[in-house]
């Protein structure tokens, strides 16, 4: 029986004309479709499974991608209230994802964005691997376990595509106990390629500044890892190192011999590394005296053209807005800036002679109350590429809906989220009782119609009857999945909106039908009282008719 189910399936496979058509062919068909439609076709049949899976093909697929923004905002705690992580997509369209990313956890930390997959830190002794578009997720040991001042910037994650090997790096820090003065120093980088079973100790060319790889950042590009060193001795007082993920092996390279220019008002200048479609670029500016993170006078871009040359060229000198994202500062032709205002702007900006004016300004969302300086923003797609071929040291999951969640500390978040669906039921419930309030009271007006003996008055009435029946908004079925922050902050808003709105409706429902109700009542009264005139009228012609005979 069982094998005449699976030539039965077999056949229908092969009877299938799509299967028909050459592999090439349907291959092309195939790099087309997004990661969610091509997820549902590898259970259609196994011709179409082995090609999906395929490692050329999902490779392919990579190249056609379509790229998106992702911004991730960092649990933090304002005014007293916990806000956990979550992340917003903006597509090439600029237009934003509604619902939070599944993988991320509230107490996840972006430190890395590679062909689809994110790399995530967690407080506890893994970190997390996970595909943005399949949800699978691979868990790792730390290379360090209960290590002391450990931070989510000290990671990095990268793909070097000649050796096609995803490897993850972090820099260990001086042991503070055998080394006090260099606690803020470190003289390792721990690599570990995904397959492998264990991290890897690599010495650098010298001790280097942990602070500065905090303040600045880490890109990764073409496979090799970039951020910046103290180099006093240099005009930048900085200097960018790189590590070759292929290679592991380390080069320092010179920033620009030309020195920049400090205003007397501002105060110290910050210098941050990041990555503007798939070039390494320095940006800087001056900070306010008073606040240390947010930039004043003029904020200079400079791009690396030629990394065995040493070569620089600024591509733009324009007034500084108060925050820069990063590690990506651009998104296709725009710049993403944040202002202290908690919303994320778009630059269209026009380079004439460096010297950059900004064409267009459009507001894409409110962050707050996020920091303004609590951030991130990743060039990343959506891929095929799979964790489980790598599960050798660590374990391969998909991330549980309650993943986090069930902490004391997330409860009243998650309390705050139950309320909103309970109010949303509790609206849409009551609409329904206002409708079938209204429809009664509009059965019973009809039912006063047929005592209006005026054919025109009693149609007039039935009219304004009829147009008087409330019309609520649509209910649209509620989404199980948890909405972002950005998305979560206008569905609070369109909950007051409706509810304000349902009282409008049944307010002005309530009173235009009340005063239709008057106006039946007063025609019919009107009518009894022209009844009742008449009669008497008609008895007294009657009584002088009589009383005519009889003279």
């Amino acid at each position: 029986m069982v094998s005449e189910e699976v030539n039965s399936k077999k056949q229908r496979n092969e009877e299938c004309f799509i299967n028909r058509l050459p592999r090439d062919l349907i291959e092309r068909v195939f790099l087309r479709l997004p990661v969610s439609t091509l997820l549902m076709c590898v259970g259609v049949c196994k011709p179409w499974q082995n090609l999906i899976w395929d490692p050329q093909f999902v490779t392919l697929h990579l190249k056609h991608a379509s790229r998106f923004a992702l911004l991730f905002f960092r649990k933090e705690s304002v005014a007293g209230e916990r806000h956990p992580s979550d992340a917003v997509l903006i597509d090439e369209a600029w237009s934003q994802s509604t619902y939070a990313v599944p993988v991320v956890g509230p107490d996840d930390i972006l430190f890395g964005s590679c062909n689809g997959l994110l790399g995530l830190y967690t407080k506890t002794s893994s970190i997390k691997i996970a595909n943005l578009a399949t949800g699978e997720c691979l868990r790792l040991e730390k290379p360090v376990k209960n290590l002391k001042g450990d931070h989510f910037s000290f990671y990095s994650f990268g793909f070097h595509p000649l050796t096609n090997e995803y490897k993850i790096t972090h820099f260990l820090g001086d042991c503070v106990e055998v080394c006090p003065q260099n606690k803020d120093r470190f003289n390792f980088i721990q690599v570990y390629k995904l397959g492998d079973e264990t991290w890897k100790d690599i010495r650098t060319p010298e001790g280097l500044s942990l602070n500065c790889v905090r303040n600045s950042g880490t890109i990764n590009v073409d496979g090799t890892m970039y951020w910046l060193t103290e180099d006093m001795a240099a005009n930048w007082q900085h200097a960018v190192m790189s590590f070759d993920l292929g290679k592991e092996s380390f080069a320092r390279i010179q920033l620009p011999a030309s020195v920049p220019e400090d205003c007397a008002s501002g105060g110290p200048r910050r210098y941050w590394i990041r990555e503007i479609d798939g070039k390494v670029i320095i940006a800087t500016a001056q900070t306010y005296p008073s606040q240390p993170r947010r930039l004043v006078g003029e904020l200079q871009i400079w791009t690396l053209d030629n990394k065995a040359e040493q070569r620089w060229s600024q591509k733009y000198n324009m007034q500084a807005i108060d925050y820069i994202p990063g590690p990506n500062l651009a998104h296709g032709e725009k710049l993403l800036m944040q202002c202290c205002d908690g919303n994320l702007y778009s630059y269209e900006l026009l380079a004439e002679n460096v010297m950059s004016k900004v064409l267009k300004m459009a507001k894409l969302l409110d962050f707050s109350p996020h920091k303004p300086d609590n951030m991130q923003s990743y060039i990343c797609v959506k891929s095929l590429v799979r964790l489980d071929v790598y599960k050798k040291a660590g374990i391969v999951c998909r991330p549980n809906q309650r993943d986090g969640w069930e902490l004391e500390k997330w409860k009243a978040w998650q309390q705050l989220i139950s309320k909103m669906e309970e109010l949303w039921s509790r609206v849409h419930q009551k609409e329904h009782e206002s409708i079938a309030s209204l429809q009664e009271l509009r059965i019973q007006l009809n039912g006063l119609l047929p005592h209006v003996s005026d054919d025109s008055i009693r149609q007039q009435i039935g009219m304004k009857i009829g147009q008087k029946f409330p019309l609520f908004p649509d209910q649209q079925p509620r989404s199980l999945r948890r909405l972002n922050l950005v998305e979560q902050k206008r569905d609070i808003e369109a909950l007051h909106a409706r509810i304000n709105k349902h009282v409008e409706i049944v307010k002005g429902v309530t009173q235009a039908l009340g005063s239709i109700s008057s106006m039946i009542h007063s025609v019919i009264q009107d009518q009894m009282g022209a009844s009742s005139s008449n009669a008497v009228i008609s008895s007294q012609t009657q009584s002088e008719g009589e009383d005519a005979v009889e003279t």
